[in-house]
């Protein structure tokens, strides 16, 4: 009998006990060849036995076909470590039973089976802690005798099951701790071996790739050099790992794939890079090989915070130098966040006039298809946009640089084309959770009357410092930022048009003013103007208020926060704080020169630095406040709306005026009616002008409030759940000065939207429906006749 227990425990069948069809072991139908108190006394060494058997067969099965490498090392542990001295507990027990061991055999060779069942009743707990691990890893479907169990689904992630194993650890039982954290060294070991092959060398595992948190995506560098775009997929990333330290990882292998495939480098420098390369190497390995299982998130990150610095002060200084990141965001501060003035006016002339042509040719068309097709933007018209407005700055005289560099680098990079997908996708939104919160109001078709963008085409080395991520969140701003100037433009241009506002041609004089006819003309021009002036009063009074608006609006978001924000992150990457006014003028020696220091960067601290500056950018801008900009975008159409109706008045009147002056009459048109419907469509065009002035004055107050009363920004509220670095800094000012000495860039935060109301408010702008009747926004008293 003694022999049968034992060979049972050892995973073979035996007639003692009966299989129940159950997993786990579970015995319910009794031994039959037992005595009731003999099946007791043996019920926990059933459940070993059975238990055991199914840990092998599950555990081989999870060792052979888990896709994941760091399940099956696990599970690979479970089965040689664990059960492997489970099977040695059993042949111990054999050879004391054979030895006759006075431990285990009585007088007259009897050996009591409390004793053997008290020898293995510690194992009951292991295994079934063991078999529920198993289950965690891949769960088992048991089928009928006849057939073997199989798995269902294809298990866990090797991510889940180390975060399943830490907690595990911790439940208070020595011998399950113990396993545990055995478990943990297996598994965090083959999360190590992929970690090596992706942080030295650049290349993501060949086995369990599909588990390493670090995925390959679409490339959007140059297709002709092989290399690999990588991004991160937060469900994969142990909860160990920091999201900064997964941040830094992905840095590093991107860095090394580009070296290994794009870093070329002078005559001369190759094999010294070479060389600097294979030190790094040893480096990479002395850190990692540092660590001890199990992993600390603060050891992983220094050491990882390790390697980074290594490689950016080596090869990254040669490969992506400090000025050339400076000269890529002085670019896009320029030119996509329009500080060029010159630019974005260039570029919404030329599309209003290429819009002006192809509405005069749809006039032009004779049939449905032509018309459709004069309509549809093509990529071609786009482009040509962009080439006349980079021909226009070119004509433009510089005295003190007649080689504009940057302008030259502008036309090779920069990029307007027809956006195809407004949307943004879920792996965008991944990749950089900046896009989460901006405002799904759509901008990007105000410049061309289709959704357009302007973007940068990214070059390698560049693409490791700018993500496409990072390019749709510019051209986001962009669109905004030109919309507004473009609204200002034309409510500007409309004094421009001489005949809505004076006499133009100017009346008759003498001699023929002297006669009677001529005075008869001159009293009935007199009394036209009067009445139209009367008319257009209210009109000019809403023109220059919405005028007033956007001037303030856009005044404030370029200069105040743009402006701000651009000199402050330019000062921390030129000497590693902000630079401040008072020491500019201070003399070599003095205090305030020999307290500036500089502080190198490295192109990851700039990245996480400059996806914090482009946070608190959109955050400053209204971006993320959904209410603001569907106001603002409203009051946008409506500018479109009421300029377009005034150019439509101007050519009636100007058709009327001949027809009165000089006897010029079109039978096909009655330009009187034409005169006063227009004039009934600019009265609700005004109407509706006026109420969204009004309302984007109130949301801005609420802004305002909101902050006032809560004592947080919006960004505040939306970021509470992402990554630290896409926050405000709270605290005192020993706080802020603490993280600058560190060393880590703190972004401008702009004086609040409080100065931009009370400029409003100082023009005569106000929520007040009953107030804005009176006032023309900007200081103006309106009457009315």
């Amino acid at each position: 009998m003694l022999h049968e227990i034992l060979l049972s425990l050892s995973g073979q069948p035996s007639p003692i006990f009966e299989q129940p069809a159950k997993d786990r072991g579970s015995a319910q139908d009794g031994f039959p060849l037992l005595s009731p108190q003999e099946k007791a006394l043996l019920e926990p060494i059933a459940r070993l036995s059975r238990l055991h058997g199914l840990l092998r067969v599950h555990s081989a099965h999870i060792s052979s076909s888990h896709p994941s490498t760091i399940c099956r090392a696990a599970s690979t542990t479970i089965a040689t470590e664990y059960l492997g001295s489970f099977q040695e507990k059993i042949l111990e027990v054999e050879r004391s039973i054979l030895g006759k061991d006075a431990g285990y055999v009585g007088g007259y060779g009897i050996v009591p089976l409390s004793t053997v069942v008290g020898e293995f009743s510690p194992w009951v707990r292991k295994m079934e802690w063991l078999w529920d691990t198993s289950q965690f890893m891949l769960p088992y479907v048991a089928k009928d005798a006849k057939t073997k169990g199989t798995a269902a689904g294809s298990g866990c992630s090797g991510a889940a099951l180390i975060d399943y194993l830490r907690t595990e650890s911790q439940t208070g039982y020595t011998d399950v701790e113990e396993i545990s954290l055995g478990l943990i060294k297996a598994a965090e070991a083959a999360w190590m071996r992929q970690l090596s092959v992706f942080i030295l060398y650049g290349h993501l595992p060949s086995l369990g790739r599909e588990d390493f948190f670090i995925q390959e995506g679409p490339s959007s560098g140059d297709r002709r050099v092989n290399t690999a775009d990588f991004q991160l997929q937060p469900d994969l990333v142990p909860k160990f790992v920091s999201r900064s330290t997964a941040t830094s990882i992905l840095f590093v292998g991107r860095s090394l794939n580009h070296i290994r495939a794009r870093g070329k480098f002078p005559a001369g420098e190759e094999a010294k890079h070479s060389s600097s390369q294979m030190t790094l190497h040893g480096e990479f390995i002395r850190c990692l090989s540092s660590l001890t299982s199990p992993i600390s998130m603060i050891s992983l990150a220094n050491a990882i915070s390790e390697i980074r610095l290594s490689l950016s002060h080596t090869v990254l200084s040669q490969l992506l130098p400090l000025h050339k990141i400076m000269e890529v965001l002085s670019l896009l501060h320029n030119f996509l966040l329009l500080g060029r003035g010159e630019f974005a006016m260039a570029l919404v002339s030329h599309a209003d006039e290429r819009i002006s042509t192809k509405h005069k040719r749809t006039y032009q068309a004779t049939s449905v298809e032509e018309t459709l097709d004069v309509l549809t933007l093509k990529e071609s018209e786009v482009s040509t946009v962009l080439t006349q407005a980079w021909t226009e700055l070119y004509s433009i005289p510089n005295a003190e640089d007649p080689v504009d560099d940057e302008l030259d680098l502008a036309r090779s990079l920069l990029r307007l084309s027809i956006e195809k997908d407004t949307s943004i996708s879920k792996d965008m939104k991944s990749a950089n959770q900046i896009l989460t919160y901006i405002s799904d109001v759509n901008f990007s078709d105000i410049l061309l009357g289709s959704p357009t963008t302007l973007s940068l085409h990214i070059n390698p080395p560049l693409d490791l410092f700018l993500a496409q991520s990072d390019m749709i969140v510019y051209s986001k701003i962009h669109s905004y930022l030109l919309g507004i100037r473009r609204g200002q433009m034309r409510l500007g241009d409309l004094w421009k048009r001489t005949s809505l506002r004076r006499v133009h041609p100017s009346p008759w004089g003498p001699p023929m003013s002297n006669k009677p006819g001529g005075r008869a003309n001159l009293k009935l021009g007199r009394e036209r103007q009067k009445k139209r002036a009367a008319l257009m009063r209210r009109v000019w009074a809403s023109g220059s208020a919405a005028l007033f608006v956007f001037s303030e609006l856009g005044s404030y978001l370029q200069g105040e926060v743009i402006g701000s924000s651009w000199r402050h992150f330019k000062g921390w990457l030129n000497g590693g704080r902000p630079q401040s006014s008072s020491g500019q003028g201070s003399r070599p020696g003095t205090a305030s020169s020999t307290n500036t220091l500089y502080h190198s960067h490295d192109p990851e601290t700039i990245n996480i630095a400059h996806r914090t500056y482009l946070a608190h950018l959109i955050q400053s801008l209204f971006l993320t406040d959904v209410p603001f900009t569907r106001t603002l975008r409203a009051l946008i159409a409506h500018v479109d709306r009421f300029v377009s109706l005034l150019g439509q008045l101007q050519t009636i009147q100007q058709n009327l005026d001949l027809e009165t002056d000089e006897g010029v009459f079109d039978s096909l048109q009655d330009y009187s009616q034409d005169e006063a419907r227009v004039w009934a469509e600019v009265s609700t065009a005004r109407t509706s002008l006026e109420r969204s002035m009004t309302d984007l004055i109130a949301r801005l107050r609420d802004i305002d409030d909101h902050r006032i009363t809560k004592g947080a920004t919006s960004l505040d509220a939306s970021t509470r759940h992402v990554a630290p670095e896409l926050r405000w800094v709270k605290g005192n000012e020993e706080t802020l000065r603490g993280r600058q000495e560190n060393n880590i860039f703190v972004p401008w935060r702009a004086a609040g939207v409080d100065r931009l109301l009370m400029r409003l408010e100082f023009g005569g702008a106000s929520a007040d429906d009953n107030a804005a009747d009176g006032l023309d926004f900007g200081g103006n008293t309106v009457f009315e006749e």
